[in-house]
Parts: C-alpha cells; structure tokens; sequence
C-alpha cells in the first residue's frame, strides 16, 4: 500500500478537519481554508497542485487531491448564484486543469441536491440528473466539469453530512434541545445521515486505491451513511441520545416551512457501485450517530 499525501482545499470545513485528523504515518494531508487556498484562481490552484507533487515525490508517497471546496448555503445560493457557480462549477475546473497538467488524481465531492428529489429507491451514480434548487445545479456543472476535464478523476456523491466542525443539523438540534420546550421537525424528506469523520475515513481508502493504482472503473460513486431515515426520525435519534424525551419533537410537511430553495423529497442514494468497486461501505447512520455522540 503506497504512502499518501493529500491535498483538500475546502480543509477548514467539517470534512476537511475530519481528513486531516487522520493523518499520520503513510498519510500526509495539506487542508488549506479558502483564504489559503482560492479554488477559482488558477495561478494559486497550479502552485498548489506542484507544491503537493513536490512534496510527495520527497515523502515517496503518492499525491492525491480531495476537493472539499464547496459553496453550501443552499438557500442564499437562491440569489447568490454567480459566486455559487464560482466556487462549485469554476473551482473544480480550475482544479481539474491542474491536475490533469501535473498527472495528479483528483476526487471531487458532490451532493445529493444534483438529482431533483422525486425518486423512491435509492439513486444510482448513473441516474439523470435534475437539480432543482441554484446550489444543485452549480454542483452538477462541477461534476461535468470535472469528468469532461480529462484529468484522472472522481466524483463521490454524498448527502446529509454532520461533523464536530461547522454548522451542522446535529448541531441545530443539540441547540435546540437545551432551548425549547418543543419543537417540529420535517417528516416527508428522506435521506441518509452521514458522519464526516466516516466519510472522511472513506476518501482515504479511495484515495489510496487510485494511488496504487487500482482506482475504480466507476468515475462517479455514491458515499453515505447506511440506511435511511427522515428528518424527523434523525432529530428523535439525536434527543435520545442527549437522554431528551423524543416525544417532544413532533412531525410537520415540508410545507409547513417553507424556504427559498426547494429541499429534495428523496435523497437517498444507491452505495451499490461504492461496493462493486470493493470500498469499503459506511456503517448505518445510527450506528455513526452513536459513535459521534461517544467520540
């Protein structure tokens, strides 16, 4: 198994506190913030890449980049969709440019929100696209960026990420708990809760199969918690584990809060290529939930 070095721009987000934790022997991991590190200026971005070929070439490793770059706020993406764009359409292009220039493989992350929500098994990483919100669409131009870019590329889908790090639903909710008495939760969205720190874990093990050579035939996989749930049912988890009386969080529609941009009914999504390609799966989301709360 060869040694590793990475590179993830986006590093200050939950995701990228939870790669470079991970680091250690045979894993080098460089997670520049976005003041560091401007995924839309190429000059920087080229720097960037060579200075993670140099520096693994030193190590004897091999480099990766784990793109962790992204413009998230989904509903201020509603009217903000020229930077949106910026960062998750133009950034994964400038990124894949570089590292197509520098024969450096690139793993791309991507959401949920790129299909349009109206699906009732789980999405395959093949199934058409079909955002309906500003965030889904600019996400789904950075993968088609990515892929038609020609550089040695992946895209890893995934959905409903909670960590330590950054805002997070987990995180509403432990709030929440200590400041009201009750409170309504949506029950007709379905996805599946995914533990950074397990995603993270998860990258790696890709990572480190395209460093040696054996990266998946499949360009684009899906990376989530296993199982499914609602967000009702993830926030009853959450209390329970808090030792809050669940009962105190009651079911409400989608309509019932309405917000600027449209949340997918159905996010659930196929890790069915993940496993083809002999990755490792997820553990079931309440399983993560129970590790997160004792970690």
């Amino acid at each position: 198994m060869s040694a590793l070095e990475l590179l993830v721009p986006g590093g200050t987000g939950q995701l990228g506190h939870d790669l470079m934790a991970l680091a250690g022997p045979g894993l080098g991991v460089t997670a520049p913030g976005s003041a560091d590190l401007d995924v839309t200026r190429p000059g920087a971005v080229i720097e960037a890449v060579t200075a993670l070929a140099e520096r693994a070439a030193a190590a004897g490793a091999r480099p990766v980049v784990v793109n962790a770059a992204a413009y998230t706020a989904v509903d201020q993406a509603e009217t903000d969709e020229e930077r949106a764009f910026a960062i998750n359409a133009d950034g994964p292009r400038v990124l894949a440019a570089a590292c197509s220039s520098r024969r450096v493989p690139l793993v791309h992350v991507s959401t949920d929100y790129v299909f349009d929500g109206d699906a009732t098994v789980p999405y395959e990483p093949d199934a058409p696209l079909g955002p309906r919100t500003a965030y889904g669409r600019t996400k789904a131009a950075g993968e088609d960026a990515v892929l038609g870019s020609g550089a040695s590329a992946w895209v890893v889908r995934t959905a409903w990420v909670y960590g330590k790090h950054g805002g997070n639903f987990v995180k509403t909710m432990v709030s929440l708990e200590s400041s009201r008495e009750t409170l309504s939760v949506v029950d007709d969205q379905r996805g599946s809760p995914t533990w950074s720190a397990d995603l993270a874990a998860g990258l790696v093990e890709l990572a480190r199969r395209i460093a040696d050579g054996e990266g998946p035939a499949a360009r684009v996989l899906h990376c989530t918690g296993g199982g499914e749930t609602t967000w009702f049912g993830f926030a009853q988890a959450i209390f329970r584990h808090l030792g809050a009386d669940p009962a105190r969080i009651s079911p409400c529609t989608t309509e019932d809060f309405p917000r600027p941009a449209p949340r997918p009914a159905y996010s659930v999504l196929s890790g069915k290529a993940w496993q083809d390609a002999g990755l490792t799966p997820l553990r079931p989301w309440d399983e993560a939930l129970a590790a997160y709360f004792e970690a």
